[in-house]
């Protein structure tokens, strides 16, 4: 394929981007930018949301999972389920209460000023890696099947892209996203329909016949029985609600949008919509990687070692032209929902938890001033987090992410639970000790569980372990 009709895609897919700002973004102001006024229809945003929560990170390596997983992380999937159903009636009440903007503001009603900007700066670092995660994935692809042929540095390809995001992203905030989102999330998902048509075709094989052999397979493999696995179906499960919890109910970028619903009763429509659509998606995205599995095997190719290189490859190499069009539709779309929604909470979070935007007396005026400001500030630490990613690859990105919510989502896991299920007051100077020291035992933890715990090793259920050394550490520090 061609790298400039690669090129001329993704600048017509961007100026459709650069259209839907500019018609949501007029006269935003901050109350547009923040909540989109809560005004956003439910449905709207429980649509978008799903490419918001997919990401560029479950386009390309969920796929790719399959052949060293199997559907073992449908697991994890089925525990996201219970999660929602836990933020809808517990935490989303509390925040339509509150009347919050930010969620972490939450923390400084209940516990103080320390464990407020304590939550806070966890989210900024949570999202800010795992934001540069998933855009280091997609602009690695980019480069690597556009941008290598004219001979334009990987620093350049990255500050593109991030350019981009911040042209449609830097008026309206959360007014445009909501509509951004929906457009990409159509996208993505008609790039795996698509695909999946393309390959069936050319294994001359018809939907249900290859769901069957697919079922009969190994691959298809939902439950791991080896308790000693990081895979075993009860971690995968448990992991799964938690992980939904921390990274969509504490998580001010996921939350901001849901708290721009007119109301608590819209705003749980859209959550539990959004769970149970969001099972079939994750589904029909592993019965895309089995089929691209058997469809390698056929044709006797050899995959890459790295899972998350299946997808592209086969897309991009072995299917055809139209194919590896239709992927890098799916990867842009992909793509551009999880960095534009990370760059306006963070945003949000730094200015009204930081900078205390709430309780300034500043004018509006100063305040987009400022807001803008930071914005592009971190659009650039973006760039250079992408920049660090790109010197070292050692496993699937999907891994990396959930590594990374272990250590930094913990302390929130614990302080939210601290808050909600006990009526203790704490010293809220040593908040932001017990937070850093969480994740410190848990590192250690995990690099010698199978010494001290019989050969057991963590898997994405650190997290919950994280939680527990921090609610342990805040139930020491508590007030009498």
């Amino acid at each position: 394929m061609s790298p400039s009709i690669v090129l001329g895609l993704i600048l017509v897919y961007f100026c459709v981007l650069l259209v839907i700002s500019f018609i949501t973004g007029r006269k935003a102001g901050n109350a547009g930018f923040y909540l989109a006024n809560r005004q956003a229809p439910w449905y709207v945003i429980a649509f978008g949301m799903i490419g918001a929560s997919l990401s560029g990170v479950t386009f390309m390596s969920v796929p790719g999972w399959v052949r060293d997983t199997q559907f073992t992380y449908l697991m994890l999937v089925f525990g996201y389920l219970v999660g929602y159903f836990v933020i809808a009636t517990v935490l989303m009440p509390m925040y339509y209460r509150l009347n919050l903007t930010s969620i972490y503001t939450y923390l400084d009603q209940r516990f103080g000023n320390a464990s407020y900007k304590t939550g806070s700066a966890f989210f900024i670092l949570s999202r800010t890696l795992g934001a540069s995660l998933r855009i280091y994935l997609v602009v690695s692809v980019l480069q690597l099947f556009v941008f290598d042929v004219w001979g334009l540095p990987f620093w350049m390809s990255a500050g593109l892209f991030i350019l981009l995001i911040i042209l449609y992203t830097f008026q309206g905030g959360v007014k445009t996203i909501i509509w951004t989102d929906t457009l990409q999330t159509t996208f993505m998902l008609l790039a795996v329909v698509v695909t999946i048509k393309i390959v069936l075709d050319q294994l001359g094989a018809g939907l249900g016949d290859m769901m069957t052999m697919i079922a009969q397979n190994d691959l298809s493999k939902v439950i791991e029985t080896d308790y000693h696995s990081k895979h075993y179906f009860v971690k995968q499960f448990i992991s799964g609600v938690f992980i939904s919890i921390v990274m969509t109910g504490l998580d001010q970028e996921m939350m901001q949008k849901n708290l721009s619903c007119r109301n608590l009763r819209d705003a749980q429509k859209n959550m539990f919509t959004f769970s149970v659509v969001l099972v079939f998606v994750n589904l029909m995205f592993l019965f895309m990687g089995a089929i691209l599995l058997v469809y390698a095997q056929q044709k006797n190719i050899v995959l890459p070692s790295a899972s998350d290189d299946i997808f592209p490859g086969l897309a991009m190499n072995q299917l055809g032209s139209v194919a590896g069009l239709v992927f890098l539709i799916g990867l842009i779309s992909a793509a551009f929902p999880s960095a534009d929604g990370a760059l306006t909470s963070l945003t949000t979070s730094f200015t009204i938890d930081i900078l205390n935007f709430d309780k300034s007396v500043k004018s509006e005026k100063h305040k987009i001033y400022v807001r803008k400001a930071v914005h592009l500030s971190f659009a650039f630490v973006l760039f250079a987090l992408i920049l660090i990613f790109h010197t070292a690859e050692d496993k699937a990105i999907v891994d990396k992410l959930f590594t990374i919510a272990g250590y930094t989502y913990g302390p929130l896991l614990g302080l939210y639970s601290f808050g909600l299920f006990t009526r203790y007051r704490v010293y809220d100077a040593a908040v932001p000790f017990i937070a850093i020291a969480s994740p410190v035992f848990c590192y250690i933890l995990a690099q010698y569980s199978q010494q001290w715990l019989w050969g057991y090793q963590f898997g994405f259920e650190l997290l919950i372990v994280n939680g527990a050394f921090t609610f342990t550490g805040l139930w020491l520090a508590r007030k009498k």
